[in-house]
C-alpha cells in the first residue's frame, strides 16, 4: 500500500539563475533569477499541481526537478539522496526512476524516427532486454496509452497532437518510473483531447503507482488532477496546500486573483463571484522588486511589503503562505 506521507522528492531553498549577455555588450552580463528559494515536498503517490502565470518559472523548476538543468542554489533530494551536484554518470541510474513529459509533443519527438523507436530508446539504453522483449514492451506501452499496435511504424507527423502526447507519455513510463514531472502536458491540445489525456494520466497513476508533479496555468485542469497545489509567482512559491482548500479559501492575494478567473457554475448569494483584476505586468526576473515580489501588483500591499520579503510559513495545518498579511477566510 502506498504511503502518501513518505517524501519521494524534496527541494530545499532551490534556486536557478541564468547569465545572459556578454561582457562586451553595453549592459554586460546580467542574471535572470528564474527560480528562487523554492522549498517543496512531493509525497509518494500524490499529484502536486504547480500553477502560475506564464513566465513565473514553472518550466524551469520542472527541468531542475529532473536535473535537466544544473541547480544554482539549495538542494534537490530524491528518496533521501542528495542529487544536487551529481554528475551525468551518477545520475544515469536515476533517470529510469525520474521522468518527464514535455509541453509540446511535436517538439519533443524526433520527426525523423518512427515512434516505436522513440519509445524503445530508453529500454535500449537502460535495460538489457533483447530486441524481441523490447518489441513486446513497446506494444504493451502503446496499448496502455491507447494507441494501436501498427502505430509503432509511423512517424510523429502522422499523428494528431493528442496521439503524439500519448507517445510522449508512453516513452516516459517505459522504464516504470517512480515520479513523472508533467510540464503543461495538455496546454497545446484541444479541450476535448485535454480531457482524454487527463483521464489517461489518472488511469496510469492508479495502475502503475505513479507520483506526479503536474504543471499548468489552467487552474480548472489542476484542480481536477491535484492532491495538493503550489502557487508560483516570479520564481517563488507563494502558497501551498490541499487542492480543494486552496481553491475554496486562497490565502495569498495572488492566489485569490488566479482563482477568481476560473469559470464556475455556482454563484454567490449576490450573483457571480467577484473577479480580481491585477494591474501591471509581472516584473522582470532580471531585476526582481525589493521586499515581496508581488507588492507592485498587490491590491493590499503595505509599507512592510515593499521592504521586507515574506518567508513561507505555516498558515493553517497543511497550509503554507508567503505573505505578511494573508487573507483569513
Amino acid at each position: 500500500m502506498t504511503d502518501r506521507n513518505q517524501p519521494i522528492l524534496e527541494t530545499r531553498a532551490l534556486g536557478k539563475r541564468f547569465s545572459i549577455g556578454t561582457r562586451f555588450s553595453a549592459e554586460g552580463r546580467r542574471t535572470v533569477h528564474a527560480v528562487d528559494n523554492v522549498s517543496l515536498t512531493v509525497r509518494r503517490g500524490e499529484t502536486v499541481g504547480l500553477v502560475g502565470e506564464s513566465g513565473c518559472g514553472k518550466s524551469t523548476l520542472a527541468r531542475c526537478l529532473v536535473r535537466l538543468y544544473d541547480i544554482s542554489d539549495g538542494q534537490l533530494i530524491f528518496e533521501g539522496d542528495d542529487i544536487t551536484g551529481k554528475s551525468l554518470a551518477e545520475l544515469r541510474p536515476l533517470r529510469r526512476r525520474l521522468q518527464m513529459v514535455f509541453q509540446d509533443p511535436s517538439a519533443s519527438l524526433n520527426p525523423r524516427r518512427r515512434v516505436g523507436d522513440l519509445v524503445a530508446e530508453p529500454l535500449r539504453i537502460h535495460t538489457k532486454l533483447s530486441s524481441a522483449e523490447i518489441a513486446r514492451r513497446v506494444a504493451e506501452l502503446f496499448d496502455l496509452v491507447g494507441l494501436l499496435p501498427d502505430h509503432v511504424m509511423r512517424y510523429p507527423h502522422e499523428f494528431s497532437g493528442g496521439q503524439r502526447q500519448r507517445v510522449g507519455i508512453a516513452r516516459a513510463i517505459a522504464l516504470n518510473p517512480d515520479l513523472v514531472v508533467l510540464d503543461e502536458p495538455v496546454s497545446a491540445l484541444d479541450v476535448s483531447v485535454q480531457a482524454q489525456i487527463v483521464n489517461l494520466l489518472a488511469d496510469l497513476q492508479e495502475k502503475l503507482n505513479l507520483t506526479y508533479v503536474f504543471i499548468a496555468h489552467d487552474l480548472s485542469v489542476v484542480r481536477q488532477v491535484s492532491t495538493r497545489i503550489a502557487v508560483m509567482y516570479l520564481g517563488s512559491i507563494v502558497e501551498e496546500g490541499p487542492a480543494e482548500e486552496v481553491f475554496a479559501t486562497p490565502a495569498h492575494p495572488y492566489s485569490q486573483a488566479l482563482i477568481s478567473a476560473v469559470p464556475i457554475v455556482e454563484t454567490t448569494p449576490g450573483g457571480m463571484r467577484k473577479r480580481i483584476i491585477l494591474t501591471g505586468d509581472v516584473p522582470s526576473p532580471l531585476k526582481p522588486p525589493p521586499g515581496c515580489r508581488f507588492h507592485p501588483r498587490c491590491p493590499v500591499a503595505q509599507d512592510r511589503c515593499r521592504t521586507e520579503r515574506p518567508q513561507v510559513r505555516d498558515f493553517r495545518p497543511g497550509r503554507k503562505v508567503a505573505c505578511h498579511f494573508p487573507v483569513a477566510s
